[in-house]
């Protein structure tokens, strides 16, 4: 064979080999490597928990440790459920060739309570920490878990009986105008944290809110034992118990979050009406037994109902309330 002829397939082969190193080396370059982010928090305070408006306040610190600079985590830190976010004291520390983030952020956060239970409620806290900037394909959490998360004096009025942090994606059925992806979806790494929170003094609020209720019931039942002919005094008093407990409710509602199920105040509170409500039943019964046959025999019936209601309506409140409480 010509010497040549197999000195230009020689080179041919080469230059070939060249082509294909620089379009792999140029790929390797266009896809930059995927960065881990280490996140911790120590969370140094919850308060001014809003149950009407939905939302509480919670001030930790927050620290990241990561490679590439142009994640620059004090711009594009991202909490998707905040309403606010207030950022201060940030350090930052790249001299072991990493940066090392430090910030301290005050948050009022949006969240949903479930109030069925109200008061033996148990309400869980959620945080959420994203990359506004970088998604998963740049960019993926690890939780730090070193350490205690939070302090002894937390906060005030509930105990913290849970606290667990972890990571996840979450997926937004958007591109968010990115023509890079192929469909409408994108997804962003998350770091998560998950606080159950249960109220101190749950007896003592239940006696607070609901003190009133009982009293007016009590003030109601009281009507049995007046004479059974002396219809304004019982009317009155029934009448009166009535008002005063829808007044209550009213004033408990005040303090509540709207919400569609049937809580705990419900059921008391309507239970207590019903209750009042056959009381006044009862009293214009025993009207008509004054009238049409004795005294006597609207006395005993005054008498044996009292004792029927009076019965029921503790069972059924030792009922609702051992429901709501054990659950």
């Amino acid at each position: 064979m010509n010497p040549s002829y197999m000195k230009k397939i020689f080179f041919l082969e080469i230059l070939l080999v060249l082509v294909s190193c620089f379009i792999t080396f140029s790929a390797a370059a266009q896809e930059e490597p995927r960065d881990t982010v280490s996140v911790g928090i120590y969370v140094t305070s919850i308060h001014d928990i809003d149950f009407k408006e939905k939302e509480y306040t919670i001030s930790f610190w927050l620290w990241l440790k990561y490679k590439r600079r142009e994640f620059d985590f004090a711009q594009n830190l991202e909490i998707p459920q905040a309403k606010s976010i207030v950022k201060s004291f940030p350090t930052t520390d790249s001299s072991n060739g990493r940066i090392n983030m430090l910030m301290k952020l005050q948050c009022v956060m949006k969240d949903s309570w479930r109030i069925t239970r109200f008061p033996f409620d148990r309400q869980k806290l959620r945080l959420s920490i994203e990359n506004s900037q970088f998604d998963t394909r740049s960019l993926v959490f690890i939780a730090d878990t070193s350490g205690k998360h939070y302090g002894r004096f937390t906060i005030n009025g509930w105990k913290i009986d849970s606290f667990n942090i972890s990571v996840d994606k979450k997926l937004y059925e958007t591109s968010f105008g990115d023509v890079s992806l192929n469909e409408s979806k994108s997804e962003y790494s998350t770091f998560k944290v998950n606080i159950g929170i249960e109220r101190n003094g749950q007896g003592e609020l239940f006696l607070k809110i609901f003190l009133g209720m009982y009293v007016s019931f009590l003030i109601s039942y009281v009507c049995f034992y007046i004479h059974a002919d002396n219809i304004d005094a019982r009317f009155g008093l029934s009448v009166g118990s009535l008002f005063a407990v829808i007044g209550n409710k009213y004033i408990i509602d005040s303090s509540l979050p709207d919400n569609s199920a049937i809580s705990l105040v419900d059921n008391l509170h309507g239970l207590t009406l019903l209750f009042i409500f056959a009381g006044i039943v009862c009293t214009a019964f025993a009207l008509k037994l004054v009238k049409k046959y004795s005294v006597e025999k609207a006395t005993r019936f005054d008498m044996i109902t009292a004792q029927v209601l009076m019965i029921t309506y503790i069972l059924l409140n030792i009922y609702f309330i051992t429901q709501a409480y054990n659950n």
